[in-house]
């Protein structure tokens, strides 16, 4: 019975210089209204200062920007980690799914510097179109889903494709996936494999619909299309996000354009529309993350700069709001390791670390007078010098991030034990060493 669910209780690091990607179309407005010397100057700053703050950061500037990344489950041994990243190419150029290598480093630098390691493409296959985004089925790690420039998903499987594509006759290159999911008719960004059902996957589109898949009823024959076994409506906007919830398999999150978070039931029809909804924030509302841990929190991000905490039994009253990014938030993630500690990514070239435990803490009268940080803002990673567009928790090494921004960077970092100890944070919003 649908009423027995909670939502029905009531390389080291390196200079990396600021470049505006102009073959890509120009940025948001308030990111270009940011210097390009400010930005270099932190950027400097945050370098002086990054052996202070890290256990770990890897830099690597990349051919192209990726607007994805996530880790792939599973370790290949205890340094090296697969990640999946995808091209955001210039019209003249293949786009590329990309699985890379991370290598992290075994111990401390021994000349005090931030551990190094390395982060290496291993293998490529053709894409249609740029990456939106890219995400890998829990149970079998080879199968990934990708969001495309067009309405439709497409499906891989890494373990049937050589590790680099073969070079092109005179032919354009081929786009090989597994399977074509068709339902939508724009494109998007909103992509979520189940964790319970294996095969079963959520799309949101800028068409305001949630189509829902079945991988398992294809056909088997190579590149062939599936309809959506579901196509859910109820947003008054583009859905931005959606989220499968991890202690239900019939229950699922979205959020959208129209600033609402929406809870729905699979077991409703599609005609039923979605059983809860709520207005979230005062702006788009761009992302969603389900507690790992706790099975009634819920975050969201918004364009009016907050991250948002609710508890799914009273979506009518906000637990709390998360304040401090100078600009529209575009991602948030629990960490899979610590069930009070999440995440956040925006427009304004950071990514926060929050602890909910923290919250109501007392400031020191030094953090009071010089208007510091809220007591739960836990650290700042400010190693990226534009738009960041995805980042991931790595689920096998705790505190360890993998970060994307539009000028082609892919950081990997873990923030210095004594820095999560103490959650020292400087008054302009910066982590810093005490």
């Amino acid at each position: 019975d649908s009423a027995s669910s909670p939502f029905y209780t009531g390389g080291s690091v390196g200079l990396i210089p600021h470049t505006t990607l102009a073959t890509m179309g120009a940025q948001d407005d308030a990111q270009d209204l940011v210097p390009e010397q400010v930005i270099n100057e932190e950027y400097k700053e945050w370098k002086k200062n990054s052996p202070y703050l890290y256990d770990l950061c890897i830099t690597v500037a990349m051919e192209w920007p990726s607007l994805t990344v996530e880790w792939v489950p599973g370790a290949i041994d205890k340094n090296h980690y697969d990640l999946i990243l995808g091209t955001h190419t210039s019209d003249a150029e293949s786009n590329h799914v990309l699985r890379c290598r991370a290598r992290l480093p075994d111990g401390a630098d021994p000349n005090g510097e931030v551990p190094g390691g390395n982060v290496e493409v291993i293998q490529k296959l053709y894409h249609e179109g740029e990456v939106n985004r890219a995400r890998c089925m829990p149970q079998k790690r080879s199968v990934v889903a990708t969001k495309t420039a067009g309405p439709d998903v497409l499906v891989f499987d890494l373990a049937a494709h050589a590790d680099a594509p073969p070079a092109p006759a005179t032919s354009a290159p081929v786009c090989a996936p597994r399977m074509r999911l068709k339902g939508h008719s724009q494109e998007g960004y909103g992509l979520s494999w189940s964790p319970l059902l294996e095969g079963q996957l959520l799309s949101a589109a800028d068409d305001q619909t949630i189509c829902q898949w079945d991988t398992a009823r294809h056909s088997g024959v190579a590149g062939a299309s599936l309809d959506a076994l579901a196509t859910h409506s109820g947003h008054d906007g583009a859905v931005e996000d959606v989220a499968w919830y991890p202690a239900n398999a019939h229950l699922f999150g979205s959020v959208g354009d129209d600033k609402r978070l929406c809870l729905w039931d699979t077991r409703r029809t599609s005609k039923q529309g979605a059983p809860h909804s709520v207005e979230a924030h005062t702006a788009e509302v761009n992302a969603l993350s389900f507690s790992p841990f706790n099975d009634h929190l819920v975050a969201t991000c918004s364009s009016d700069s907050t991250v948002a905490l609710f508890d799914l039994r009273n979506l009518g009253r906000k637990l709390h709001s998360f304040e401090g990014h100078g600009d529209a938030v575009y991602g948030v993630a629990w960490s899979p390791h610590f069930e009070t500690v999440l995440a956040s990514s925006g427009v304004d070239r950071r990514i926060h670390v929050w602890d909910l435990a923290r919250i109501g803490e007392e400031l020191s009268a030094e953090d009071a007078e010089s208007a510091a940080a809220p007591a739960e803002l836990l650290f700042v990673h400010g190693g990226h010098t534009s738009k960041i567009s995805d980042f991931s928790w790595c689920p096998n090494v705790p505190w360890v991030i993998a970060s994307v921004s539009e000028d082609n960077v892919v950081q990997v970092w873990k923030m210095n034990e004594a820095v999560r100890e103490q959650g020292v944070v400087a008054p302009n919003g910066e982590a810093m060493a005490s």
